[in-house]
């Protein structure tokens, strides 16, 4: 589970660091999904919540196939057995990836299926309906299902079908001959996405339950229809998954949209790197089926349910009853803010922030409404990473073209399984005459800036949004995020010499406030690092606590090792991804890495300095990812005010390091333990308490 760290250069100045070996990235993306999936165990949960986890962490497997299994697979194929992608990694993600699926199902069957059937809920299989139901599903299936389906039976004419990314199949072994005398016994149908996968029965039918029946079970329970004057032997369905991740050479084309374009059309008929099929299908079958994908027998998976757990999130939305789901949370209005005041009056009394979900994200679209309906506003700049396929913020944005704002987008078309609803944007945004860029060649936009140029008397003054999180009102909903907007001269200059930057590509100059990726972020906090690790040599009381996503860039652990060698108490809490171990006996003695997984998905990043009394505090938008550091557009910004710093601190730090609910501990081998006992009534959890505090009135002052 451990591999080898290779360590960058490194400034002779600072002294090396112990040898230290790094988790394995791909072990560790995996063991977040175990964490994910501990909140589908969990008794207290309500029901459709357990489901909805569950259904998660389908989704998130989804995604790891498709974005890094493929080059453990062509590694495997190859028969490699050195490097970072070997056939033994294969093996050993594959193993680690099968147990995890065995026992999602195992739950789904054993445990959440019962409790729904206990709560009068039940998805009724074909064996277990009655006569009347069994009519009703034979005239859904001939009204509804029948006239979309094409069965295709296989031979050199027919040949196996292009079978896309993640759709339900079935495979069909048939008896007899066909129309012209032949003995080809396989056959495929393809299921249309168009048709629900869940079907609720009516009341007539389903009596005193609340019963529904699986477009699977409903088309297998009818294949024979579907072949008259053959004889349907062995069946199953099948789901392929395929490697997604779009290639450009953003290089060596014209018109980057069009590229992309271009490459989502082939993104859903990739490599194959998972096989999924019913867990009674046979070995002829499967077989078949793993020659058609060019896949191992350790890629096909057998599951004992539906093959797309992640379809299943249409119970919770089917049944919707509030005794199965967490009670409602709507955010507060921001509490810096009053309703109806003027932003720009507001601002000139300092920054404001704003901590996602508690606090809502209107305040950030009654930001741009100001905006756009204020005639001394004439410029609004903005990016835009993922906004959604219906975004308020899009139709804000339209309506200040409209208005004669000079609106500039730079809209960032390369966000991953984003990059359909942002090409369509663009083109919206283009056609009505606002400007679009779409960033600079080989780096993704990732950075969060909404800035507003204002006619103010004889002069032009800023004021500008940054946020933690995408402009997507949806996610900010379910995202723990913060939103910083400012009037502040030094720190709106930065954004504004960003933004012509993106547009002009023109060299940078100084900034003020804000660390730019790729150019000063990773340098930036590798020296904060090490200057705090030589004051702590030095004899000085020194602290790092840095809450993130993600950290698996090698330079920024081999620092953070430095500096805990020296002496600095290092605090870490990544919610995913951790390749750098804790605790390790005279390695990371000083390191305590801890990942919250709670009701709301922790998307912050803060990273917060101490020496002595001097303290430093910045947002970003960045993890600690080499991708984050060198192939993307970030930002991180120091937060100067210093009540601000003090409330951002106890939050979304202090919390979370006493969080003794949501909270589990990266143990010095790469294993995660939770913190607390489960339904202890002295368990505190940092969400909870930060939507008791908010519903309560909240935690700021307004000044």
């Amino acid at each position: 589970m451990f591999q080898n760290s290779s360590s960058p250069p490194m400034d002779p100045a600072v002294p090396p660091a112990a040898t230290v070996e790094f988790l394995d990235r791909d072990h560790s993306i995996l063991a977040f999904n175990e964490r994910v999936l501990d909140w589908a165990k969990r008794a207290e949960v309500p029901l459709l919540e357990r489901l909805r986890f569950l259904c998660i962490v389908s989704s998130n497997l989804d995604e790891f196939f498709e974005v890094r299994a493929a080059p453990h697979l062509t590694a495997a194929q190859a028969g490699e057995q050195k490097g970072a992608y070997t056939s033994a990694s294969f093996e050993a993600l594959a193993g680690a990836a099968h147990d995890m699926v065995a026992r999602q199902y195992s739950l789904y069957n054993d445990e959440l299926m019962p409790l729904f059937e206990k709560q009068g809920i039940k998805i009724v299989s074909h064996g277990e309906r009655n006569s009347a139901q069994r009519q009703w599903v034979q005239a859904y299936f001939e009204r509804e299902v029948r006239p979309l389906l094409i069965p295709v039976g296989l031979d050199p004419s027919h040949p196996f079908p292009q079978v896309a990314n993640k759709s339900l199949n079935f495979i069909v072994r048939l008896g007899g001959h066909d129309a012209f005398g032949r003995e080809n016994d396989i056959a495929i149908v393809k299921v249309p996405r168009v048709l629900p996968r869940l079907i609720r029965m009516p009341d007539k039918v389903a009596g005193k339950r609340t019963c529904f029946v699986s477009l699977s079970s409903v088309i297998r329970a009818h294949l024979g229809e579907l072949f008259p004057g053959r004889e349907v032997g062995q069946f199953s369905q099948f789901r392929v998954t395929r490697h997604s991740d779009l290639a450009v050479d953003e290089d060596d084309v014209k018109n980057l949209r069009t590229a992309l374009r271009l490459g989502l059309e082939q993104r859903h008929y990739g490599q194959a790197v998972r096989l999924e099929v019913s867990a009674g299908c046979s070995k002829h079958l499967s077989d078949f089926l793993l020659s058609q994908f060019n896949l191992p027998e350790a890629s096909l998976y057998r599951v004992h349910g539906p093959v797309n757990l992640v379809r299943l999130t249409q119970l919770v939305d089917l049944v919707n009853d509030p005794r199965l789901l967490f009670p409602p949370h709507k955010g507060c209005y921001p509490t810096q803010l009053v309703p109806g005041e003027s932003f720009f009056e507001r601002l000139k009394r300092g920054d404001v922030s704003v901590h996602q979900p508690f606090e809502s994200f209107d305040g950030v679209l009654d930001f741009l409404r100001e905006a756009i309906n204020d005639p001394q506003v004439l410029a609004i700049r903005q990016t835009i990473y993922r906004t959604g396929t219906d975004s308020e913020m899009m139709v804000l944005l339209r309506e200040a073209v409209r208005r004669g704002k000079e609106v500039m987008v730079v809209l960032e078309l390369k966000a991953r399984f984003d990059e359909e609803a942002n090409i369509n944007w663009a083109e919206m945004l283009e056609s009505i005459g606002a400007q679009v860029v779409y960033g600079v060649v080989g780096l993704k936009t990732h950075a969060k800036m909404l800035l507003v140029t204002r006619r103010e008397g004889q002069h032009l003054r800023r004021y500008a949004h940054l946020s933690t999180g995408n402009y997507n009102p949806k996610t900010a909903r379910l995202y723990t995020d913060l939103s910083y907007f400012t009037a502040d001269p030094a720190l709106t200059a930065d954004v504004d010499n960003v933004f012509v930057h993106l547009a002009s590509q023109s060299k940078l100059p100084k900034l003020n406030r804000l660390w730019l990726a790729p150019f000063q972020l990773h340098k930036k906090l590798i020296e904060k690092i090490d200057a705090l690790g030589e004051a702590a040599a030095g004899g000085k009381d020194t602290r790092i606590v840095a809450k993130m996503n993600a950290l698996t860039d090698e330079a920024l652990m081999l620092a953070l090792v430095r500096a805990g060698q020296r002496g600095v108490k290092i605090d870490l809490v990544v919610r995913g991804a951790c390749m750098l171990p804790a605790g390790v006996p005279g390695v990371t003695d000083n390191i305590r890495v801890r990942s919250i997984i709670g009701r709301f998905l922790e998307h912050s990043r803060v990273f917060y300095f101490r020496c002595e009394e001097d303290e430093a505090l910045y947002l970003s938008s960045a993890d600690w990812m080499n991708r984050n550091m060198f192939r993307r557009v970030e930002l991180a910004w120091s937060v100067t005010d210093p009540l601000l710093l003090r409330r951002i601190v106890d939050e979304c730090l202090v919390a979370y390091l006493h969080d003794s609910r949501d909270a589990w501990d990266l143990q010095a081998d790469g294993s995660y333990l939770r913190v607390g006992a489960s339904g202890s009534a002295e368990q505190h959890g940092a969400q909870q308490a930060l939507m008791a505090r908010y519903s309560a009135g909240g935690a700021v002052t307004r000044s």
